[in-house]
């Protein structure tokens, strides 16, 4: 921004007058905080001056204000501001006047001019080619994966002549055959922003965007089915390893791309380093690609050294090629290509690309993971962070200390290159910037050698790139970064379904595994324990961890060894030490829930002492020396009872709740032990791999078996509370929790861990965003209860004792679909008669049984996994219960209270209902828990829910999902 005092025609500059001491700041800090408002109010402050009224008007502000507002399907009416303010339902007669543009003099803006310059610039004269793209046509598989596949791009001509999109993807006939369709929307947001193609192709019509929107839709198939039909994968291209998921598993993959001139992708690197190819139908493309490592000029990468997330701050294509290319030195300049009709580009893992439609143009591409890529791709999703920056900006993410290593020295030429001091959390890697330095010699020093560097031998080298993982990050117990493209346990699922489905790929298939989920290790760990208690050791079949939980279960043999490493050791052997401790009373009482839990055969402690694995059994009682040296022991154990059981872990997360300033152990102090146990394995399949198979009547069986197993878990006799827990206050000091206050201890640690969960309520929701509404989040405080005891619907009685209106019972807390065990059984002569040995499988399935004609069914058998243990409200229970095994299904959920059949709060002679209706309301229980609950379970239900995202209240989202309950009559 440049600001003069007098223009050429001395008028005076009426900038400083009109603005007052917002003078100071540069025109495009304005637009940033007037992008902020709402239509209203920026409307308003469009009055306060002249400058003010142009800056308030400008029609990339109000692009930003509508696209912020938008609720449902967006129609453009011709400009921005008039969008906007009919999205606030603004009668004509204010909008009319608005459209009349008025002048001043005396004002000049450089920024403002350069943002309409772009945004009524043509591109029929950018054509040009440096011809470093190689175009090929006719190449055969062999020559694609010799020299190309995972190396460098290259632009295919033919690939896709048979199909019927060459011919029918034209706006023309899409807009005649989906007219009515409404098409995802790329744009600098992260609100999700639809549009009709109708409507879309009106915008393209008329719009003079500096940044247009861009149809970018990877649920296309799904709208508009009819087009998966009009092309197939090229054979190029064929391999794809996200193919074992199934299709609602498997990440965003395959993108319809319609754009108007200017519009494009700016500057990126493709998720999870897979590659792409990209075939476009109608148009000209611009493309321009860096190999691996080279950060192109005006680009910053941020890489978040808690959890590895990469973010890009990037101009816009345009503006990238209007303002930065141009000031490139031939050799800094990007590998160049214009992309004709019916070509096919190639883009291998890892490498920067922008594109920029030169005209409109209608694309299909799809991102694929080949044995090329494969490493690379769980490499990218192992945690840590500075592998992640040397993935995407090269040498430049590193800092000196990164350099300690020799191997990595060699390769590095330490006066050549730039390593700031980076001590922030965020690392970040800028780049040149216009302006900054006339002569362009940092950008081309800098990142010329950086360019040199990447073409040297170890040239995105998975070993190489491997060197800078973080050995002291855990893929079982680190953050998961959300640039991720799936989760941890859709991770750990799908490399188990790949070493199944391809046992010829294992060796790769292995090393994959080894970077993304550290392998090695816990087979070495498993290969020991089995060793000290006489198992088998882990066969081919065996080697990968398998099923979707929070912690490394393998299935040796007739055994399941799993490893407690979620949370660190600290919250490990709480976990153990709960569950072995509900073992134990299990047993003692003669429960019939142990019938349907699977036989704990041994547990124990693995730890490493000077470089050998040392193993202490462990059944749950006392304190092991191991843990004991680790500063883990309570304030007040007992050396023969539980010392880790339930109540101690209930101390121990009230601390971890909220409390931001509660310090566990260093992982230092606990690096290498991991608490373990032995169960009994189990014939049969877990519940999630047969869900769709499954008949209603086998559903609806399943729901009356947890509400039995539920009520036997419910009524178990707790242990008692023995003495007092300190808890510590906000304040640093400690509270003694007993039961001189009225309220049972037991109900007290509950109340107040939820209240302290209640406190960063608000950032925890806006952290976890969509698909949660905002609407709604703005909400939360007021719908949440002040007082947390209300749920307790304490009363007195005759004594004038208070008294707590509600059971407090053991929790599974976890029962989801991968928790739960099916049994095979015949269904001819017996319905409950297990299938024999001989009718299953090596996997578990009834199948392939010689002579065994009988049809099979499943019933359910076993509750596994009893490590989220805990003691407080039973409804808790139902919340993974209803949301994950029912998936919302409200006949489901009624057919488990009907076997359940306990009281969800205590009948008494009083009333004790004595607060505002809604504590009535056993579903306001029961959303206030979602609410609080750990883990993301709002993005579960407002994806279960879709039409809940529109909800005008926390009530109403009740009503929906939990409006069952008010009906139980265990509610008095």
């Amino acid at each position: 921004m440049t600001e003069i005092s007098e223009t050429h025609t001395g008028l005076k500059d009426r900038r400083a007058d009109a603005l007052g001491d917002l003078r100071l700041l540069p025109d495009e800090i304005i637009l940033a905080i007037l992008a902020s408002l709402g239509a209203r109010d920026v409307s308003r402050v469009a009055c306060v001056s002249s400058v003010m009224y142009i800056l308030c008007n400008e029609e990339p502000l109000w692009m930003s204000i509508c696209l912020n507002n938008v609720k449902d399907h967006l129609q453009y009416k011709g400009s921005w501001k008039k969008t906007a303010l009919l999205q606030e339902h603004m009668p004509n007669g204010y909008i009319e006047p608005c459209e009349k543009p008025l002048h001043f003099d005396g004002f000049n803006s450089l920024f403002l001019y350069r943002r309409l310059y772009r945004c009524h610039t043509t591109l029929d004269g950018f054509t040009f080619d440096n011809g470093k793209a190689e175009r090929r046509k006719d190449l055969s598989l062999e020559e694609f994966c010799h020299e190309y596949d995972g190396k460098k791009p290259v632009l295919l001509a033919g690939l896709g002549d048979t199909w019927p999109a060459r011919s029918t993807w034209t706006t023309d006939q899409l807009l005649l055959n989906y007219g009515d369709t409404a098409f995802k929307i790329s744009q600098r947001s992260s609100r999700k922003i639809t549009m009709k193609f109708k409507d879309y192709v009106s915008y393209m019509k008329v719009q003079h965007d500096e940044d247009p929107l861009y149809i970018f839709d990877d649920k296309f198939g799904e709208v508009a089915p009819g087009l998966l039909k009009d092309y197939s994968v090229p054979r190029l291209f064929q391999e794809d390893f996200f193919d074992v998921l199934d299709r609602d598993q498997r990440p965003p993959f395959r993108w319809l791309i319609i754009g108007p001139e200017r519009s494009g992708a700016s500057w990126h690197v493709d998720p999870a380093l897979t590659s792409a190819w990209n075939t476009l139908l109608c148009g000209r493309k611009r493309w321009a690609l860096y190999p691996p490592g080279r950060v192109p000029t005006g680009v910053t990468v941020h890489v978040n050294e808690e959890d590895g997330d990469v973010n890009i701050e990037t101009p816009s294509s345009l503006q990238w090629w209007l303002d930065f290319y141009p000031l490139l030195a031939d050799e800094d300049k990007p590998i160049e290509c214009t992309q004709l009709p019916g070509e096919t580009i190639y883009v291998p893992s890892g490498w920067w690309h922008c594109v920029l439609n030169l005209e409109t143009t209608i694309a299909v591409t799809q991102n694929f993971v080949n044995s090329k890529n494969f490493e690379f791709v769980c490499l990218d999703m192992a945690p840590g962070y500075h592998h992640k920056g040397v993935c995407r900006a090269g040498m430049l993410a590193l800092d000196k200390g990164s350099f300690e290593n020799g191997k990595i020295d060699a390769f590095c030429d330490k006066d050549g290159l730039n390593y700031p001091d980076l001590t922030r959390k965020e690392k970040r890697v800028r780049t040149y910037q216009p302006g900054k330095d006339p002569d362009n010699q940092s950008a081309r020093n800098g990142a010329c050698k950086s360019y040199d560097l990447w073409n040297q031998d170890f040239y995105y080298d998975i070993n190489f790139l491997s060197m800078f993982l973080d050995q002291e990050k855990d893929h079982y117990s680190s953050l998961w970064s959300s640039s991720n493209c799936i989760g941890q346990r859709e991770m750990r699922e799908w490399l188990c379904k790949l070493w199944v489905g391809k046992p010829g790929m294992r060796e790769l298939i292995w090393k994959g595994a080894c970077l993304a989920l550290n392998a090695g290790k816990w087979l070495e760990c498993t290969a020991q324990i089995c060793a000290f208690h006489g198992l088998p050791p882990p066969t081919d079949d065996e080697r990968l961890p398998v099923g979707t939980g929070s912690n490394p279960v393998y299935l040796i043999s007739d055994s399941v060894v799993k490893l407690f490493v979620e949370g660190g050791l600290e919250a490990s052997i709480h976990s153990l030490g709960a569950e072995l401790e509900f073992y134990s009373l299990l047993c003692k009482v003669n429960s019939p829930l142990k019938d349907h839990v699977p036989d704990v055969l041994a547990s124990g402690i693995l730890f490493l002492d000077n470089g050998s694995y040392t193993i202490v059994p462990w059944d749950g009682k006392g304190v092991p020396d191991v843990i004991a040296k680790c500063n883990l022991v309570p304030a007040k154990c007992m050396e023969d009872g539980f010392s880790f059981g339930v109540w101690s872990k209930k101390d121990f997360e009230y601390k971890k709740a909220g409390a931001s300033t509660y310090e566990s152990i260093s992982s230092a102090e606990c690096a290498g032990i991991w608490p373990y146990i032995i169960t009994k394995r189990c014939k049969g399949k877990i519940f999630a791999h047969l869900r769709d198979t499954l008949p209603r009547d086998d559903v609806l069986n399943l729901a009356s078996f947890l509400g039995e197993q539920l009520h036997h878990l419910h009524i178990l006799p707790h242990p008692s509370l023995n003495g007092s827990i300190h808890l510590p206050l906000d304040n640093g000091f400690m509270d003694e929790i007993s039961d001189k206050i009225g309220i049972p201890a037991e109900w007290e640690i509950f109340i107040r861990t939820l209240a302290r969960k209640r406190k960063d309520i608000s950032s925890r929701l806006t952290k976890w965003g969509d698909p949660i509404p905002s609407s709604l989040m703005e909400k939360v405080d007021e719908y949440l209860p002040n007082d947390f005891a209300k749920l307790l619907n304490i009363f007195q009685d005759e004594n004038g004792q208070d008294k707590v209106n509600k059971p407090c019972c053991w929790i599974h807390s976890d029962i989801m679909d991968d928790n739960i065990h099916m049994e095979p059984c015949r269904i001819s002569s017996c319905l409950t008669t297990p299938a024999t040995d001989s009718c299953l499988t090596g996997n578990g399935s009834a199948d392939g049984c010689s002579g065994c004609t009988e049809e099979v069914s499943w019933r359910p058998g076993h509750i596994l996994d009893f490590s989220d243990l805990s003691i407080g409200d039973p409804i808790w229970d139902l919340i993974p219960i209803h949301l994950d095994v029912f998936r919302g299904d409200s006949c489901l959920l009624k057919q488990f209270l009907e076997s359940y059949k306990l009281p969800l709060v205590r009948r008494t002679s009083q009333n004790g209902l004595e607060h505002d209706d809604k504590f009535r309301r056993l579903s306001y229980h029961a959303m206030c828990y979602c609410i609080l609950h750990e883990e993301n379970v709002l993005g579960a239900i407002f994806s279960l829910w879709k039409e809940l995202k529109v909800a005008k209240s926390w009530e109403e989202v009740e009503e929906t999902i939990w409006g069952e309950l008010n009906n139980y009559d265990g509610f008095c």
